[in-house]
């Protein structure tokens, strides 16, 4: 009579080895981590240039076919009584974005008194949403 051996098979992984692994992802991300979280912040501040830049275009459309700057934002979403052009196919925007941090921009109509025109101020609150700091993204240049 023949002895039928079987060789038990080992399937799965010891809790040593689950570990180990969890380890080792823990070190990749703490080396990588930082670097993704920078480049997030980056392309957050770009889109928001972006925004500006794109909502510059609009407010400046507005003024030349109305002869003037929207009060508000909320202006480029509707038409606007002024326009007697027929080849405007308004509104200027079909809806007004915020920005990368969810804030709404701030606007400003005003006068440029180095060049004597009617012109505005639009910026963002940027990473921090605190006004007035040093991470604040506008259409104007700061000198600093």
């Amino acid at each position: 009579m023949t002895s039928c051996t079987r060789r038990r098979t080992r399937s799965g992984l010891t809790f040593l080895e689950i570990m180990f692994v969890v380890v080792i992802i823990g070190i990749l991300l703490a080396l990588v981590g930082p670097t993704l979280g920078d480049k997030a912040q980056r392309a957050r501040i770009e889109a928001t240039r972006a925004q500006i830049t794109h909502l510059s275009t609009a407010l400046k459309s507005f003024q030349m076919d109305t002869g003037r700057f929207p009060d508000t934002l909320a202006e480029l979403a509707k038409d606007p009584d002024e326009v007697e052009d027929k080849s405007y196919h308004g509104p200027y925007m079909e809806r007004i974005p915020t920005d990368a941090w969810r804030q709404a921009y701030l606007y400003t109509p005003g006068k440029d008194a180095r060049f004597n025109k009617r012109t505005f101020d639009l910026s963002s609150t940027g990473p921090d949403k605190t006004e007035g700091t040093n991470d604040d993204i506008t259409n104007w240049e700061t000198t600093e």
